[in-house]
């Protein structure tokens, strides 16, 4: 099952909800939240549950 990145709900027409720019919030394999640190060239997203 995959998840949505912007709103952690199943994977099934959320274009809208990621915006271009943004980084991900959610794992696209659990659905977690991520731990996400903004740099200034560009985002480190990980997530506390899953390995990768």
């Amino acid at each position: 099952m995959s998840f949505c990145p912007g709103c952690g709900k199943s994977d099934a027409g959320h274009e809208s909800c990621v915006r271009p720019l943004d980084p991900p919030r959610f794992c696209i394999h659990c659905g977690r939240k991520l731990k996400v640190q903004v740099l200034p060239t560009g985002y480190v997203a990980t997530c506390v549950r899953c390995p990768t």
